[in-house]
């Protein structure tokens, strides 16, 4: 009897011990577009780097390494114009706000 008290002890506890929602859960920063964007930049740039290095390593036919360098290449192009286009749309928000505020005072 007693040992199956203490397994249902043992297993109570790791039910707990696995299923407990803490209070507070961190769940990090909040992520924006234009934040995510940037990380991505900087992935594509580091791939292109590293695809460079394999090729004059010898890695790769010049066929592939030119099919992959170009989709890296419009990849990073679209990211930059999607980073653009999201970074005009902001100061152009801030601007107009700014005239509103000042054309209530």
């Amino acid at each position: 009897m007693t040992v199956l008290l203490i397994y249902a002890l043992l297993t109570l506890a790791a039910l707990f011990y696995v299923f407990y929602i803490p209070g507070e859960i961190f769940t990090g920063e909040v992520k924006t577009r234009l934040s995510y964007l940037r990380e991505r930049k900087d992935v594509v740039y580091e791939n292109l780097r590293d695809l460079n290095f394999e090729y004059k390593a010898g890695k790769f036919p010049d066929s592939d390494y030119n099919e992959m360098k170009s989709s890296l290449e419009d990849e990073a192009a679209a990211i930059l114009a999607e980073m653009s286009r999201i970074e005009l749309a902001t100061s152009t928000a801030a601007a107009s706000a700014r005239e509103r505020k000042g054309a209530r005072v």
